[in-house]
Order: C-alpha cells, then structure tokens, then sequence
C-alpha cells in the first residue's frame, strides 16, 4: 500500500459568528445543493452552508498518476464552525485520513485548495461544512486511479440516446429526397448494432423541433450516459445577420426577419443546457458549418487536429459538446434519391464497420474518413466542452 501524503492550501475570508444549534445533514451528488443565499435553508428552517467545486468539477473523475488537485469555496449566511475532509475507499466505510480544519472566529466564506497523493483503486474524498446553526453540508469527489482501475469503471448502467430529426417535406421551400431514409437509417444502425435508444421524428414544423428538443432537457442523466443529436435538411446562411439557421417545414422561403427559422445561436444554447455530460449535434444541412461562430464569422477553413483515441472510460470522464457537419460555409449534396446523401452515405458506412476488433468508434476516428468527402466536413466543441473530450459509439 503506498503513503497516503495530503497537503492542505488554504485561504480564509473572515465574517461574523452565532452559537451552534442542533446538526442537520444534507448529502447528495455532486453540486447537487445549489442554494439561493435568499432561501438557503433546509425543512427545519436551519440555514446551510453551499459547497462549490471549483477541481474537479464533475464527481466521478480518474487520473493514472497517483496524484489529483482539489479546490473548492465555501459559504454560508451564518458563521463556519466546522470544515472536514476526509479520504477513504468507500461511502461510509472506514477513514484513511481525516483532517478538520480550524476556523477564526466569524468565518463565512472559506477557500479550501489541497494537493492529494492517493492510492491505486477508488479514492472517495468527502467534504463536510457546518455552520453556527448546526446546518452540516456533505459532498464527495471520486477519483479513480491507475490503469486497471480505469478499465472497469464502466457503469454497467450507463445508456446511449439519439434524437434523429429529418426533413424532406417543406411547405415553402424545395423538397428534399434523403433526408428522412437518412436518419431512419442510421437510427436502426444504432439501436440495432450499438444499443442505443433511438428516437425520429420526421417533417417537424418550427415549435414541434423545439418542443421535440426541450423534452431531452428534462431527461435524467448518469454521469456517463450520452446523448447524439442528429439534424437532416435544409439550411439557410444570412450574411447580414452574421447567423445560421435551421430551416424547418413551416419555414418561409422570404422571411427577412428570420423568424420562422431556428438560428444555430439558440440551438447552441439549449444543446449546451440539455443535463446531459456527453453530446455530439451532428448537421447534415447546407451552411451547417456556420453552427461554429467562427466559420460564421469567416470564409476560410477552420479545423483543428483531433487527438488519438484513448480508453472508453476516460472519454466518458469529460464533459463533451462536440459537432460534426456536413459542410462549412456552402450548399452539401442531398444525394441521389434511395442512395443516402453523401455524408450520411459515409457515416453510415462507419457504423457498419463496427469499430473493428475493440468494437468501438469515436468522433476522432471518425472524422478523418469523413474527410475523404468532396464537401469537407467540419468539427469542433462548443458550450462547456472539455479539453479532450469524446463521443463513442460502443457496438454489441
């Protein structure tokens, strides 16, 4: 068993003090007790404390080295008495190491930054602040550390979705040949061969997409469960307002106010909000490239290297909001009629392949095929994308 070294950083920001009342505990997930100052308190009418994690942010994180940093704040409304921490292997079952902190006289708000050794395995580091009212605060960070250890925190059960939205039938724009075989095809890829949960909805008009959108916001996700969205049809750029858009089946042909169309602005920002940690937004549509504001904002190529796939765990331990379009800043091909467009044509036939031996597929992998396009596909991160992060396809 290696030494168990932590050392303790801390900053102190000094308020006012009460006497302490009877403890009341609250313990729940990570950040789980978001607390309003104006309403912080619990059934009992006992003020709480608020625990924010600054590193790591999600609960479930892994490393291979035997090292990890940890940095949170801490406030509450009435005086600290009491901050503790303390590592171990499990919830609730024996310490390893137990350090209370003293706190100065009139502490409200506390910063608290520690650099820890851990052991091979699981590492449960909990947290645990009381206030002068006897308000006691737990949360926890987990940390896995080595290689075998990160090879079997797969959560057996972690689950795959996909929202398919295709749109071959407008009311005022031309109608369109693949869109819908499209994503009815790729659907039934997923769900067959990658155990994903599947859902299409077809030739939506403008508030239908949105409402379609919103119910995947209200969803209740694991921590590693992803989440593809995927949008076939029509496109539209506008060079005035520097924007591009959705076109759904409602939406009018001349609209110079753009709003009977859905602007990649606002899909951005609902995409990012979904409580989801892993999602890719997949665009097959003409100037769908322009979803990036950067493309958006400029005529030339914008393209990143990708990095090598890693372990299936450790994709799954970063936060993702990745895309992949069919285009950048132009019209893409719908295709041939019954033949799939070209980009759907080319992601399908990486989903048949199966990922080959360790029957997995990533967005890095499969990108530079998609490269082989004569419309060059783009890809990048919005929203509170991680560095390094991905999305899987694990086949059955």
């Amino acid at each position: 068993m290696k030494n168990i070294l932590v050392n303790f950083s801390i900053t102190v920001v000094l308020a006012s003090i009460a006497t302490v009342g009877q403890t009341q505990i609250v313990s729940d997930q990570t950040n789980a007790i978001r607390l309003d100052f104006e309403q912080s308190t619990n059934e009992h009418g006992i003020t709480l404390p608020v625990i924010t994690w600054e590193h790591p942010t999600r609960e479930y994180t892994n490393a291979q080295e035997n090292k990890a940093n940890f940095a949170a704040s801490i406030e509450s409304k009435t005086p600290l008495t009491e901050v503790k921490l303390t590592l171990g292997k499990q919830r609730g079952g024996m310490a390893l190491a137990t350090k209370s902190i003293e706190l100065p006289e009139n502490t409200l708000k506390y910063r608290l930054e520690k650099d820890m050794r851990l052991m091979d395995g699981e590492n449960v580091i909990s947290l645990v602040v009381t206030n002068a009212e006897g308000g006691t605060v737990v949360d926890y960070r987990n940390v896995l550390i080595g290689h075998d250890a990160i090879s079997k925190a797969i959560d057996i059960n972690r689950k795959d979705y996909a929202l398919f939205i295709g749109t071959d039938k407008y009311d005022h724009w031309s109608d369109l040949v693949n869109p819908v075989y499209d994503v009815e095809t790729i659907s039934g890829i997923l769900s067959e061969n990658f155990n994903f949960e599947t859902e299409v909805l077809t030739n939506p008009l403008q508030d239908e997409f949105l409402v379609k959108i919103k119910e995947y916001t209200q969803k209740k996700y694991k921590p590693q469960d992803q989440l593809m969205i995927f949008i076939a049809g029509h496109g539209h750029f506008d060079e005035s307002f520097g924007e591009g858009y959705i076109v759904t089946k409602s939406s009018l042909e001349k609209d110079e106010a753009k709003t009977t169309y859905i602007p990649h602005s606002v899909l951005r920002n609902i995409i990012n909000n979904i409580p989801c940690d892993h999602i890719l937004l997949v665009m097959d549509v003409c100037f769908s490239g322009t979803f990036d504001p950067v493309i958006a904002r400029s005529r030339s190529t914008v393209y990143e290297d990708l990095d090598d796939a890693e372990l299936l765990v450790r994709k799954l331990s970063k936060k993702t909001r990745r895309y992949l379009t069919s285009g950048g800043k132009e019209y893409v091909s719908d295709g041939i009629p019954g033949q799939h467009s070209p980009f759907a044509q080319r992601f399908i036939e990486i989903l048949k392949s199966r990922g080959g031996e360790d029957r997995i597929i990533t967005l890095h992998e499969i990108y530079p095929v998609m490269q082989r396009l004569k419309t060059l596909p783009r890809t990048g991160e919005f929203g509170q994308n991680e560095k390094d992060s991905d999305f899987v396809f694990v086949a059955k």
